[in-house]
């Protein structure tokens, strides 16, 4: 099965039309619940956050990073989120983030875990 691809959601700014319902929400997304090739992805312009709502069991977020300029790796890998938590991930830098495909890799250890992808300004 080949990775979700998560579409980022932008916010309204200082200026935006907030007098329409629900103008103003996003949108939580499932993880798929695995790892590697079947986990999750985003379009990375640079810009984007990650957004996590945990369920009632405490879970791992892995986000994987590729070599930058200098050769250095980051991966932010098995980060512990507790029950009922959130967490917020980014914005994450195309050096160092974004692979070959353009994408940002990431992936949840349980389908519980709950992602939005936010693409700043």
């Amino acid at each position: 099965m080949p990775r979700i691809t998560h579409t980022a959601q932008a916010p309204l700014g200082a200026y935006g039309d907030y007098s329409v319902a629900n103008a103003a929400d996003y949108v939580y997304q499932a993880a798929t619940g695995s790892s590697g090739d079947d986990g999750e992805k985003t379009l990375l312009t640079g810009k984007e956050l990650i957004l996590i709502k945990n369920g009632a069991t405490p879970r791992t977020i892995t986000i994987t990073s590729v070599n930058d300029e200098f050769g250095r790796t980051g991966n932010i890998a098995a980060y512990a989120i507790g029950a009922n938590e959130f967490a917020m991930f980014g914005p994450f830098k195309q050096p160092g983030w974004r692979q070959t495909d353009g994408f940002l890799y990431f992936e949840a250890n349980n389908a519980e875990v709950l992602i939005a992808v936010i693409r700043l300004p």
